[in-house]
């Protein structure tokens, strides 16, 4: 499906289910996106960091994205996430997602090694060049250990490499920074930035975003529709007390105790019992290594849940 110039609105980043033994749940996969979807998502966003996809093996990567296409069947766009640590290895799945047909990619700079900004802009460039598909970069410090700067996103949308942002950053600062430049050069009319701080989506929507790529949204993908739908149409007080509902559900990616398991851990295993509690999946595993939610977790994901007005 092509993708909407610019992209907007409400794009999840899909969790993976998984079965016990560690497969793809394709049945669970199906329900998952069949629930975005039915909530109003304008796009989906398959492996990302929601998705697992640094823990998942290529020929899990490529079924995962296969099951989500099929799903979708052509309703929304399909983002694919080519995040790895090199261009060769990126150009790998970025080939392979356009022959399973996603309709646009999202990749990170290169990590492991530090890239300079010009090196970040020549991976980019070749991976778009590589793949005729719309190529949407991912602003994520706290995994790869660099930012986007401003001034390559800047070039790289006026040069037509980039369709777009998902920042993930946490800089409410330097992303309205970036929209400044960008809307004085009139690249905001056709580049998307969307925020990937599902705490502070109406504030990034007011300082002029897209819209969103919603962790929590796996969990409430119809409390980010009505909270972009407010947005957009300038009722900023619901849009402030539909943030504040989900601010008070996001709790539930901390309940897993630091002292025993990972923070990637506790926001995914979060995620999962909060879908499984719901009868989306069949499962909350995760990938390994990562450390399955304790019963009392769950029983705090339950709680949320219940408060939020979902079970």
């Amino acid at each position: 499906m092509p993708l909407p110039v610019p992209l907007s609105g409400v794009v999840p980043p899909l969790c993976t289910p998984l079965t016990r033994a560690g497969d793809v749940d394709l049945r669970s996969l199906a329900a998952h996106v069949e629930r975005q979807l039915a909530a109003g998502v304008d796009a989906v966003f398959a492996l990302g960091t929601s998705g697992e996809s640094a823990h998942l093996s290529d020929a899990q990567r490529r079924t995962a994205l296969r099951a989500t296409v099929d799903a979708v069947a052509g309703r929304v766009p399909v983002l694919a996430g080519v995040i790895d640590m090199t261009t060769a290895r990126v150009l790998e799945h970025a080939r392979a997602a356009a022959g399973l047909g996603a309709d646009a990619l999202v990749a990170t700079a290169p990590f492991y090694t530090g890239t300079h900004p010009a090196e970040t802009a020549a991976h980019y460039r070749r991976v778009r060049d590589a793949v005729d598909l719309p190529l949407i970069a991912y602003d994520i410090p706290s995994a790869v250990h660099s930012k986007l700067p401003a001034a390559t996103l800047v070039e790289l949308a006026a040069d037509g490499t980039l369709a777009g942002l998902k920042d993930s950053s946490g800089d409410l600062g330097a992303l309205r920074r970036l929209l400044l430049a960008l809307r004085g050069q009139g690249l905001d009319r056709t580049f998307a930035v969307l925020t990937g701080s599902e705490l502070t989506v109406d504030a990034a929507l007011l300082a002029g975003a897209h819209g969103v790529v919603p962790g929590l949204g796996n969990v409430d993908p119809a409390g980010y529709v009505r909270l972009y739908e407010h947005a957009r149409a300038g009722r900023w007080a619901e849009a402030a007390a539909e943030q504040d509902r989900l601010v008070a559900l996001f709790a539930l990616v901390e309940a897993g105790e630091p002292a025993g398991m990972s923070g990637s851990a506790s926001v995914l295993g979060g995620f999962k019992a909060a879908l499984h509690l719901l009868g989306v999946i069949d499962c909350a595993a995760t990938a390994a290594p990562l450390r399955p939610l304790p019963a009392d977790a769950v029983t705090a994901v339950r709680r949320l849940l219940v408060e939020a007005g979902l079970l």
